[in-house]
């Protein structure tokens, strides 16, 4: 078996984007050093079952409800 149980972090699209925005910033002739940083206003939480299947886990319903994306 490869790969996590759980996974919460921020969200790779939403970091994705705040960089595109910086670079913009940066290429108008903002200086970086200028510039806030800027932490993560988003985060997923992504659940494996084919893992937790594995492991012989039963994920609680209310969990699976609220994760952003469930792989089976």
């Amino acid at each position: 078996m490869a790969g996590g149980l759980i996974s919460y972090g921020t969200s790779l699209t939403d970091s994705y984007r705040q960089t595109g925005v910086y670079t913009g910033r940066v290429l108008k002739g903002e200086k970086p050093a200028d510039m806030p940083v800027l932490q993560p206003t988003k985060f997923e939480l992504v659940i494996n079952l084919k893992a937790a299947k594995a492991l012989g886990l039963t994920i609680a319903p209310g969990v699976l409800a609220i994760a952003d994306e469930v792989i089976e």
